[in-house]
């Protein structure tokens, strides 16, 4: 039954991934036509992590109160609703609407990896939260690549493409996703529970949650820092074209997708979450260091350094996000992406003015991010007040 669900989580994430992919690649072209300059490019980019900053923790909350179940159907509809809104809006404010309604609802990581949690524990629990890692890396290869061979179809036929896979994905859900009660459903809202801010303070005056949350936010920054300006680098020093920066990129997932869907969970048996972490954080510290100074040919083993590096850190951090989230797993989760989309929201913006005033000054950054990880990490001693999952007790979930 455990591995039946965890499928089937793993499945709901893929989908969910995939429907958000597709309509990436046609996106800022789309903007363009409808009068928006880069600035409103990223004004799109960045107010889906803003909206996701606000309601990750929310989600979460709410999938402990009430069971991860209903939370996550609702958030994969909100996901079709949001890709349904895309295809027709026909002005720049109802796209930056559609982005909002997108953020609002994209909380369906945080309550997967809660879901997950909630079936395992130990080595198999890591290996369980790689697999939905596995499966959001392989969303975003596949999803560009659907939007790229369906672009004939125009922007609003895309959309709505990707609308009807994710309302699928909602059906299919239903009819799937296992019923379970997590240890906090039906117990009374915290206080300043329903507050995203609230609960982010309260993580943060959290001695055992407050380092993780900050590793996370510090690897992401490094990660999108990257993100965003590799493909001017790769332009200048390595002389990418369109096409091959998706190849690109599309290697550095599936890297990613290969390390958290297998290598992780094994690592983290031999030798522990938190000293795996710690090298995944000096892998992607060494690869953001060498990366903007060398050839193509020692530049691409850099991004697979990158690659495995990160693969590492974030199926091993949500590990550590679970050993200390108690009853409260999915606030916990959803406070964690908070951290991750608020990374995402400024680390592009940092890294493009760094890169302005001198190209290796982004990666040098992140390096020292990646460095701070490290440092947090091996400084971090376990609370040990986590309350017991049914998994840790050997008692299955109960039904809701």
């Amino acid at each position: 039954m455990r591995r039946s669900a965890l499928l089937t989580v793993c499945l709901a994430v893929f989908v969910d991934m995939l429907g958000f992919g597709i309509i990436l690649p046609l996106l800022p072209f789309h903007t363009q036509d409808l009068g928006g300059t880069g600035i409103w490019v990223g004004a799109l980019l960045t107010s889906y992590a803003a909206a996701q900053f606000v309601a990750a923790p929310v989600l979460g909350s709410l999938s402990d109160r009430f069971g991860r179940r209903p939370v996550l159907i609702t958030a994969l509809l909100g996901s079709a609703i949001s890709l349904a809104l895309t295809g027709v809006a026909g002005t720049l404010a109802t796209l930056l609407l559609a982005r909002v309604v997108a953020g609002a609802f994209g909380g369906a990581i945080a309550i997967g990896q809660a879901y997950v949690s909630d079936f395992t524990v130990g080595k198999a629990r890591t290996q369980a939260l790689g697999m939905i890692g596995a499966s959001i890396g392989m969303g975003f290869v596949f999803g560009p690549a659907i939007g790229a061979l369906l672009a004939d179809l125009g922007f609003a036929g895309v959309s709505f493409v990707a609308a009807g896979v994710a309302l699928a994905n909602a059906i299919l859900g239903y009819f799937l996703l296992p019923r379970t009660t997590p240890a906090a459903a039906g117990a009374p809202a915290r206080r300043g529970g329903g507050n995203p801010l609230t609960a982010l303070r309260h993580a943060l005056g959290n001695a055992t949650l407050r380092p993780l949350l900050l590793v996370i936010f510090a690897f992401t920054f490094a990660f999108v820092g990257m993100e965003a300006t590799f493909a001017l680098l790769g332009a200048e020093r390595f002389g990418l074209d369109a096409r091959a920066l998706g190849l690109v990129f599309a290697g550095i997932g599936i890297m990613m997708a290969i390390v958290q869907g297998g290598l992780v969970g094994r690592l983290s048996g031999s030798f522990g979450n938190r000293k795996v972490a710690i090298a995944g954080a000096l892998l992607l510290a060494a690869g953001l260091v060498i990366l903007p100074f060398v050839s193509p040919w020692v530049g691409y083993p850099a991004l697979g350094l990158l690659a495995v590096g990160q693969g590492l850190l974030t199926t091993t951090t949500s590990a550590l996000i679970a050993e200390e989230g108690g009853a409260e797993l999915g606030g916990a989760f959803g406070v964690s992406q908070s951290a991750s989309a608020l990374a995402r929201a400024l680390g592009p913006l940092a890294a493009g003015a760094l890169y302005d005033v001198k190209i290796p000054l982004p990666y040098l950054l992140g390096a020292a991010l990646a460095l701070l990880a490290a440092a947090l990490l091996v400084s971090r001693r376990r609370g040990g007040t986590a309350p017991a999952t049914p998994a840790e007790t050997g008692q299955p979930a109960t039904a809701s």
